[in-house]
Formats: C-alpha cells, structure tokens, sequence
C-alpha cells in the first residue's frame, strides 16, 4: 500500500503541464512553457541556493556587512586591534620589566644573572661549595642580560658631544677655525636666490669634501631633491650639511676630524645643473654665511 502510494506521488510530481500565455486581443499565443512538478521544485531550489549564495557573498566582501546588528564598523575593529597590540605590548614590557628586577636583585644580592636551569638550587649550592675556599678562581661572565644593556647605553651616548670633551673645545663662534670643505668657484651666494641658505661651490668631479670640524655625522643618506646629503654636528651648536654628492664616505655616527674627507663632489638630486657642492653652515637653528668664515 504504501509502495503504491509513493508510485502515485512521483507520477504526480513527473506529470507534464502546460503554462501558455494569450494575447488579450487576438487570443494567440504568445508563450508555452511545458513544466512538470520536479521542475517546478528544482528551479526554485536551485535558485533559492544561488540567492542564498549572493546574498552572503555580497554582505561579506561589500560595506553591507556594517549593517549587520552586533557586526562592528571599520573604527570598533581597528580601536579592536590596536588595544590588542598594546595589551602584548604591555605583556612584553612587563616580562621585560620583571626579567630586568630580578636580575638587579641578584647582582645586589651577589648572584650572577644565569640562564633558569632545572634544578638552580643545587647548582648555586655546588659553586658556592667550590669557591668557598678560593675566592681567586671565580669568575665572572657577562650575562646576554648585561650585553644588551651595554648596547642600549652605548648606542644612546654615540651621539652624546658632551662625552667627547676631549675633541670638541668649547671655544666661541667667533674665534673657531673652520676648515675649507672643498676649493673651487662660488657661483651662488648665501641668499641669492631668496631662501638660498648656503654657497654652490663649482670643483671638478669626484673633487674631495672635507669637514670643517671635528664633529660627528648625524645624518647620512640620499634625498630626492638634493641626492646624497651629509649632515656633521660640532661643537658650540654648529651644524654643517654637504649636498648634491656622488659618494658619502661616513655613515650616521661615525666620528670625523677637521679637514677629514666624507664624501665626493658630485651632481645627485634634482635641484642640480651640474657637478657642484652645496653647502650650508647653521648655528643654532639659525643659518649662516659659509663666505663670512671660510675662505673658498
């Protein structure tokens, strides 16, 4: 019986139908659609799925999705990670904070900072065992704690000029000796054009610039105006920049001597018509005339 009954119900959904759609006025046809019940039920399911399919397509890689209710906006994720990466960072900086206390609480306390081992008790235990009879033989390790240490203040006193007392005399501006950085023509002054805050000094290629002064190179590198740029910082707030050059000879931090050669005339940069050296003399903030000084 029921076998039956599901024979009846698959004929039902095979039977054959016709949709025909008339012309009111004539009453000819003008569409016939020969449809069945499965068909029916495929078209829509198949196109029920491919809606579906859009639908979510459309609000995951499209703006729609901020409408959703709970979904945040571009700013709740962004502030999202941002406060992420801050709470590591602030993981981190404990980690580091705590590692750092430990260590200084141990070298107060006499103890060299190691690295954990399984069992340190033992091992505290079996040096103290060994060097308590002969002080002589202990010795002491820099731990990777005190190397980074080391590092970090060395590379914070590399620009430091106060430090370097012994090459940097605190005379006055206007009884120093500057050294000629390159000798060749001047063919633009200080001024000229206006806003022109240095001399261009013609020399032939490759021609040597030197450093006015002991100082110390806080700025090496290219720009796209003016090509390869040196900056020296001196004594007394005095700061001279070399422009347009075909090759720095010193790197960010490196200390040089008057007369010292840093780099090579050349024709780099833009704001350039030939091979020529540019430069520029400052004291505190403010920019001097190089021709007022030296003698090119």
């Amino acid at each position: 019986m029921a076998d039956s009954k599901r024979k009846v119900f698959f004929d039902k959904l095979k039977n054959k139908y016709r949709l025909a759609i008339f012309n009111e006025q004539t009453y000819e046809e003008v569409l016939v659609i020969r449809l069945s019940r499965l068909n029916v039920f495929t078209i829509v399911g198949f196109s029920a799925i491919l809606l579906i399919v859009l639908v979510s397509l459309l609000i995951a890689f499209t703006g729609l999705r901020e409408y959703i209710p709970g979904y945040p906006d571009a700013n709740q994720r962004l502030m999202i990670v941002r406060n992420a990466q801050r709470v590591d960072s602030l993981f981190v900086e404990i980690e580091r904070r705590n590692k750092f206390i430990d260590n200084m609480q141990g070298i107060i306390r006499g103890n060299l900072p190691e690295e954990p081992m399984e069992n340190p008790e033992d091992e505290v235990t079996e040096k103290s065992s060994n060097t308590a009879g002969n002080t002589k033989d202990v010795e002491f390790s820099r731990s990777e704690e005190d190397s980074v240490f080391r590092a970090l203040v060395e590379k914070e006193e590399k620009y430091n000029l106060s430090q370097r007392s012994d090459i940097y005399p605190g005379s006055l501006l206007e009884n120093t000796f500057f050294f000629t950085p390159l000798k060749g023509l001047v063919v633009n002054r200080f001024g000229d054009p206006r806003g022109h805050f240095g001399v261009d000094i013609v020399a032939g290629p490759e021609a040597r610039v030197s450093a006015i002064m002991d100082g110390v190179v806080v700025f090496s590198g290219w720009t796209v105006e003016t090509g390869y740029v040196i900056q020296v910082q001196h004594a007394n707030n005095l700061i001279s920049i070399y422009k347009h050059n075909e090759r720095l000879l010193k790197s960010t931090g490196d200390h040089v001597k008057a007369g010292e050669a840093i780099a090579h005339v050349g024709n780099s940069g833009e704001l350039t018509t030939g091979p020529h050296l540019h430069f520029e003399l400052w004291y505190n903030g403010v920019p001097l005339d190089p021709q007022e000084y030296i003698a090119f």
